[in-house]
């Protein structure tokens, strides 16, 4: 029978001696509890890894391993049950040290009286009471925190598409800066993190725009240099934005730096080369390209020749070297990638 305390708590006794099992049985029932009794370790491991108990009582000195040993095998799987290691004589008992390594909660030394047993189960559900307790409210606050999160996410969502909405022209331009971004940190072999990373800093790269004047924004002809100035205020008016939820601090140097130029002679810092940190020197390739072949008001969009040689006359100017070395290699022997996230995004 599957143990359960008097309280909803499982408990399981593990001893090779049967007699200690009954025992501690007999003894259990009468204070109300009920356990499940195994005399073989390796079973142990097995019931433990496939159901859920909250308490061990545990034998130190068995066949054929020792208690030690089931604990050692327990706590690579799981380390949140709690143990009570029993011991013939506390000169049996295993160092202070591999008692602390292993998590192992308590220790006794057997006896025919099981009163200190008793109270240290007592202590043991108490104990377990008040971890399920905290696990219990830290779940509640992390799904309350997810909700808050969601829903921020989701009003930054209707920003970007805002900015999107008021100009055809550059309509699914962040998407694009997005997955190309992540197309270079492929080819950079960066982990699954960072391409998150770069997945979300190139959707909210722009949203700053929403602060800039629409007719500054939709001009069709040259800017003057105080519109220009303007413009240049965006990325700092987009950490404005994003810095007050922690789920963007990882993107939020890609929205500030996106405009740094490798010389140091871009916006909004003025940093040069790897001052410039290394998601925003990727999604600063990712913009240009897709501003390049985007068609816009004053320009149709350029071949992929003049592309290609833009980027090629810039490297160590504007962009990253070897960023723009492996954007490179991409439009030149994997250009259909490129392509299929161009079509994902038409119109």
């Amino acid at each position: 029978m599957q143990s359960v305390s008097q309280t909803g708590y499982k408990i399981i006794a593990v001893d090779d001696d049967e007699g200690i099992v009954d025992s501690l049985s007999v003894f259990l029932k009468r204070s109300g509890y009920e356990l499940t009794g195994v005399t073989n370790p390796l079973e142990a491991i097995e019931r433990v890894r496939n159901e859920h108990f909250d308490l061990m009582l545990l034998d130190f000195i068995m066949d054929p391993i020792h208690g030690d040993q089931v604990v050692e095998e327990i706590r690579k799987f799981n380390k949140e049950l709690y143990i009570l290691l029993l011991t013939g004589h506390k000169d049996l008992a295993p160092p202070l040290e591999t008692i602390k390594r292993l998590d192992i909660q308590g220790y006794c030394e057997k006896s025919d009286k099981f009163d200190q047993l008793l109270l240290l189960i007592e202590s043991g559900i108490k104990a377990i009471n008040q971890m399920n307790i905290i696990k219990r409210i830290n779940d509640e606050l992390k799904e309350a925190s997810q909700k808050l999160e969601q829903a921020y996410m989701e009003s930054i969502e209707t920003l970007r598409y805002t900015v999107e909405a008021k100009d055809p022209y550059t309509r699914g331009h962040s998407d694009r800066v997005s997955e190309y971004s992540v197309l270079i940190g492929k080819y950079l072999g960066l982990s699954e993190e960072d391409l998150h990373t770069l997945k979300v800093g190139g959707l909210f790269h722009d949203v700053g725009k929403i602060g800039i004047p629409d007719a500054i924004l939709l001009k069709p002809g040259k800017l003057t240099n105080d519109e220009y100035s303007e413009i240049k205020n965006h990325p700092a008016i987009g950490v404005h934005i994003l810095s007050n939820a922690k789920i963007f601090v990882e993107i939020i140097p890609i929205v500030k730096h996106h405009h740094e130029r490798y010389d140091g002679f871009g916006y909004p810092s003025n940093l040069k080369g790897e001052d410039i940190p290394y998601f925003a020197r990727i999604a600063a390739v990712a913009d240009t390209f897709d501003a390049m072949t985007s068609r816009r008001t004053y320009r149709d969009s350029l071949g992929l020749d003049i592309v290609k040689d833009e980027i090629n006359k810039n490297k160590g100017i504007q962009f990253d070297p070897q960023i723009a070395d492996i954007f490179l290699n991409i439009l030149e022997n994997h250009y259909d990638e490129i392509q299929t996230i161009q079509d994902k995004y038409k119109g």
